[in-house]
């Protein structure tokens, strides 16, 4: 296969949610896998509610997921090819002046939808003259420009959905631009797509009425169409749509957090398809298991508890070289023992810091029985300490006191740590340190 070139279009109007992810993921992975390019384009010709900050932010969440974009644009740079692709249209007969108001539009829709008629433009912009263009002009209207739809039925191989077909005859010949002279998404999309020689457009299922059009602007303009792929999209666990408004599914949100970027990735990229869902370590191997054919046709839920689980397994697999940077940022200095004492019970890797405080600063130890702490303490070993004290302690203790089980380890915790959970004591007590658990196990808050 030639080698493809894709590209993610967000609009700068907004923070990038997890769903935005999936299609920039599955682009990225794709590209990736066969030598491509990755195009990411800001479709910002919405001037009013484009921001550049929004704009900083997308790169940002891609860098983050290890997306590094091969070029970069704006659409708004652009207007001048837009404008020669309208004039191109214009000639062609293709694209025709409108005047209808929206309320108009609305009552036109509601008639035919009484009358038992698809609510679809009857293209009364067509049969205008040259005198009632001149008189609406004349009453301050400006037009708002269609595109002329083929009378056929388009058809297309999509990547995901197999074989695709949308008769145009069931489509309202769409605007393509507004009463105030700028464009919606459509013309300028299908514009940079030919000028940047994209290969492949993948995106969610809700653009597939959108291929048909595009295909048909495609081949109005000379060019030929690139390659489609139509996933489905991701939803809540209630089934509600993804949106900029749900800030807590925001990538910036889940990145400062503290998952980790290929907990994300995975979840993003094998949800709502055939492949389990696993903790992925890299982006190479995510690419290396992506397939489109294993995408289902039904929504993909996102579970928060699975992004938790996924993140989970990352750090309890995580070395120690790759967690010490981290560690260090945050204060910690317990070393690769301390890491692998905690890592498995921690979700987020900030959480780590939580059991670095336990053992290495004052805390307040819970005894409620006294008696049984006093004979551990009376019991307890001489360092030097290692893994092996804790066993040996504990089944001195066992033998003195005839307990076991619970009702043993758990007094000991509780004195140690000041909590009835965590790592395994055999790990943390040669952490916690000799002096430290003396003075647990006398109640003192050390």
């Amino acid at each position: 296969m030639k080698a493809p070139v894709v590209r993610f279009a967000p609009s700068p109007t907004g923070n990038l949610h997890i769903g935005n992810a999936r299609t920039a993921l599955f682009n990225a992975l794709f590209t990736r896998s066969h030598g491509g390019v990755f195009i990411l384009r800001f479709d910002d010709t919405d001037l009013e509610r484009s921001r550049q900050e929004f704009a900083d932010g997308i790169l940002t969440d891609l860098q983050w997921l290890g997306i590094h974009p091969d070029t970069i644009f704006r659409q708004s740079d652009r207007f001048a090819n837009y404008d020669a692709a309208t004039e191109k249209l214009k000639q062609q007969g293709l694209l025709y002046a409108c005047y209808e108001t929206a309320e108009e539009l609305d009552r036109r829709r509601k008639f035919q939808v009484a009358r038992g008629l698809p609510p679809i433009y009857d293209r009364a912009g067509l049969k205008l003259s040259d005198a009632e263009k001149a008189a609406f002009e004349a009453q301050g209207r400006r037009p708002h420009w269609r595109f002329l739809l083929a009378p056929e039925t388009v058809a297309w191989k999509d990547l995901v959905r197999g074989d695709c077909q949308v008769d145009s005859r069931s489509l309202s010949d769409p605007v393509l631009i507004r009463e105030d002279g700028s464009y919606l998404y459509t013309l300028p999309s299908v514009v940079d797509d030919i000028d940047y020689a994209v290969t492949h457009i993948i995106r969610g299922e809700d653009h597939v009425t959108n291929t048909a059009v595009q295909i048909q602007i495609f081949r109005a303009l000379g060019a030929g169409s690139p390659a489609f792929a139509h996933h489905n999209l991701l939803t809540t666990v209630s089934g509600e749509g993804l949106s900029k408004r749900l800030g807590h599914l925001s990538l910036r949100n889940l990145r400062e957090s503290g998952y980790e970027p290929m907990a994300v990735a995975s979840l993003a990229t094998l949800v709502g398809s055939s492949q389990a869902i696993r903790a992925v370590p890299s982006l190479a191997e995510l690419g290396e298991i992506l397939d489109f054919s294993n995408i289902s046709r039904a929504p993909a839920k996102f579970d928060p508890l699975e992004l938790d689980q996924l993140n989970a397994r990352l750090l309890h697999e995580m070395p120690y070289d790759a967690a010490a940077p981290r560690l260090k940022k945050l204060g910690i200095t317990g070393g690769e023992a301390f890491w692998n004492a905690v890592r498995a019970n921690i979700v987020l890797l900030s959480q780590a810091r939580e059991w670095w405080h336990i053992v290495s600063a004052p805390i307040q130890p819970s005894i409620d029985d006294p008696e049984f702490i006093a004979a551990a303490l009376a019991l307890l070993p001489e360092e030097p300490w290692d893994t092996t004290t804790w066993k040996q302690w504990t089944s001195a203790l066992a033998a003195e006191t005839g307990r076991k089980g619970k009702t043993l380890y758990m007094p000991l915790r509780q004195a140690l740590t000041g909590i009835d959970h965590g790592p395994e004591l055999a790990a943390l007590l040669p952490i916690i340190g000799r002096s430290r658990a003396a003075g647990r196990l006398q109640g003192k808050k050390v």
